[in-house]
Order: structure tokens, then C-alpha cells, then sequence
């Protein structure tokens, strides 16, 4: 047996995006026990030449007959998520087909999990927000998330929204947490919700995204023009959080796997 690991991101246009997403993988791989096994970083899209099928080509030229592959995605509701392990040949989690086709891979596959409301992402979160809080106990947080309008996905993004905002309300003893989706677009009428509900509450508005680009520079400001609340813009990375998040999942999945 020789175990190999692929972790998959959605892929940017922005190299700074990609970069980011990089040094995380390979701070993960600065582990002893991972030092040795070969890792290899790709893309659903966009980024030529590290897509999906590149990677498992790379880890098999290796010699690697056992893949963990850990999809580095915010939410189990993300149709990508799905449509990834469609590709590798797992059950479909609903009946919305991916486009991805079938993968050519020959070594066995263990498919990982998303983020989803993971506690240590919590903190990393709560850490983002500290320079926005002033009073907690008088603030209230809405999550913004890419979120989906495809059944099933839609209530697993919610379900996790939820989790989540529930964690970051007692790490930072937030009045409340809230959640929106940019998909359906729910964000300016829960705003407008909360505010018209508790108006003697500053809103925190929490960016659910993996690294800073098009969605919390742009869509979210703008989702929320000209309505009264706090925004720092900042995504999950860089930050160490996300770099033991991936080490937990693949030094966990190697101590499984030689057991």
C-alpha cells in the first residue's frame, strides 16, 4: 500500500487566490508523518494544467494505491462537493447530475469532508472578528455563505450555517448569529430583518469564504449597498486554522488507514 492524498478547491482566476490555497496545503504538509507522502493540490476549474484528473495522474506516477481525497470546500451543501464524489464514483447525494464525467483512477478512494461548522474554524472566524466588536453583547452576527437553491444542498447549507453561527455567538457572547445565502439572494432582506427586529443591535457581517476575492470584495458590498452595517472582508486564509484543518483530516485518515 502506498498512500497518496489529492486536495481539491474550487480554483480563482487570481493567482493570489491560488497561492493562498497553496501555502496552506503545503504548511499541512510540514508534518513529519505527512512529509513523506506525496500531496498534491488541484483544481474543480480554471486553473490549467492542476485540474482534478492532473492530480490523480501526479499522485499515480507516484506508485499511490490508497487516496484520501479531502475536498477543501466550505459546505457539504455545495454541489461541487457532490459532484466531485459522483465523479469518483460514489452515490449521488440527490438527483442533480455533475458534469465532471467519471475520473480515470486506479487506486482505491476515501472521500473527506468539507469545512461545515468544524469548531477550530470557529475560532479562526471569531479571531476575524475581533476588530469589528466593540460591545458583543449589543451585536449580532449574519453569516453570508454561497449557499444553493437545489433542494437538498439548500438545507445542508442551512443546517451548517446554523451550527456555525450558533459556535461563533458563544466563542464572542454575541446577542445572536444569524445566517444568509448570495444563492437565492437573501442577504440585504435579512439585514433588513434583523435590524427592523433589534434595532439597538449592530450587525457584524461574517464572510463565509475560503480566500478573499470576487465574493467578499465585490458581491457581498454590494448585496449590502447602502444599509448600516460592520464588514472587514476577511476570508478563512491565510490563517493556521485551515492548515491544521487539512493536517487533522489527512494524518486522521493515515492513522485509519495503516491500523
Amino acid at each position: 500500500m502506498k498512500p497518496g492524498i489529492l486536495v481539491i478547491s474550487h480554483g480563482s482566476r487570481e493567482a493570489e487566490w491560488v497561492k493562498l490555497v497553496d501555502d496552506a496545503v503545503k504548511a499541512a504538509m510540514a508534518s513529519p508523518r505527512l512529509a513523506v507522502i506525496p500531496v498534491v493540490s488541484s483544481f474543480l476549474e480554471i486553473v490549467e494544467g492542476r485540474l482534478i484528473q492532473d492530480g490523480i495522474n501526479l499522485l499515480e506516477q507516484q506508485g499511490v494505491t490508497e487516496m484520501l481525497v479531502v475536498p477543501l470546500f466550505i459546505s457539504s451543501g455545495s454541489t461541487h462537493v457532490d459532484e466531485i464524489g459522483q465523479a469518483f464514483g460514489l452515490p449521488w447525494v440527490s438527483d442533480l447530475e455533475g458534469d465532471l464525467g467519471t475520473f480515470r483512477v486506479a487506486a482505491n478512494v476515501t472521500y473527506g469532508q468539507p469545512i461545515d461548522d468544524d469548531p477550530e474554524i470557529a475560532e479562526l472566524l471569531a479571531a476575524n472578528l475581533a476588530e469589528l466588536s466593540k460591545e458583543p453583547e449589543k451585536e449580532a452576527l449574519l453569516l453570508i455563505g454561497h449557499g444553493s437553491k437545489e433542494k437538498v444542498f439548500h438545507e445542508r447549507w442551512q443546517e451548517g450555517l446554523t451550527l456555525l453561527g450558533e459556535r461563533l455567538r458563544e466563542l464572542g457572547g454575541y446577542a445572536r448569529a444569524e445566517y444568509a445565502m448570495l444563492l437565492p439572494d437573501q442577504a440585504a432582506a435579512k439585514l433588513k430583518s434583523m435590524q427592523a427586529a433589534n434595532p439597538q443591535e449592530a450587525v457584524l457581517v461574517v464572510p463565509l469564504f475560503l480566500s478573499q476575492g470576487y465574493f467578499t470584495k465585490h458581491v457581498i458590498p454590494s448585496r449590502l449597498e447602502g444599509l448600516d452595517y460592520r464588514y472587514n472582508g476577511r476570508a478563512m486564509l491565510p490563517h493556521p486554522a485551515i492548515e491544521r484543518w487539512l493536517e487533522r483530516q489527512m494524518t486522521e485518515w493515515l492513522f485509519r488507514s495503516e491500523r
